[in-house]
C-alpha cells in the first residue's frame, strides 16, 4: 500500500476515533450512574453479581444481581454504546430483591450494579466479563 496524504489522514482520523470512543462510552456510564444516584455517595458491597468470567458469545450473557434490602437496582454495562442495561424496582411485598437476565455485551467490559437501599443509601458492585465474540456487531 502506498502511503499518500489521503491515506495518512484516514489512518489518523481512525486512530483519533479509536482513542475518543472509550472515553465517550465511559462518560455515558457515569451520566447514567449520576442520574440514578442523584450525586449521592455510593459505597462498595451489599450486592452480589453472578456472571460468567468468560462469555463465549456476547449476545446472551447470563447475569443475576442479588441486593437484599434494595428498593431499586440499576445494571450498567460500561463498555456498551448505551451502558444503561436495566432498572428493577421492588415494592414492599417483593419476596426477594433479585433480578436475573441475559444481556448483550459489545466486548470485554465491567458489569456494574448499583442498588438504592430502603434507607436511601446506595451501594455498588462490579464484575469484569471477558467476551470472546462481541454481541453488538463485534
Amino acid at each position: 500500500m502506498e502511503l499518500t496524504r489521503r491515506n495518512a489522514l484516514a489512518i489518523g482520523a481512525g486512530a483519533f476515533a479509536a482513542t475518543i470512543l472509550p472515553f465517550k462510552v465511559s462518560a455515558a456510564a457515569d451520566e447514567a450512574m449520576m442520574a440514578f444516584t442523584g450525586g449521592a455517595d455510593v459505597a462498595d458491597g451489599g450486592i452480589t453479581i453472578t456472571s460468567p468470567e468468560i462469555a463465549e458469545n456476547g449476545n446472551t450473557v447470563p447475569v443475576s444481581v442479588d441486593a437484599p434490602g434494595a428498593v431499586s437496582i440499576l445494571l450498567l454495562a460500561d463498555g456498551n454504546p448505551d451502558p444503561k442495561t436495566a432498572v428493577a424496582n421492588f415494592g414492599p411485598l417483593a419476596a426477594a430483591q433479585r433480578v436475573s437476565m441475559r444481556i448483550r455485551l459489545a466486548g470485554s467490559q465491567n458489569i456494574v450494579a448499583i442498588a438504592k437501599m430502603a434507607d436511601g443509601s446506595f451501594v455498588k458492585a462490579s464484575n469484569p466479563i471477558k467476551v470472546t465474540i462481541g454481541g453488538c456487531g463485534g
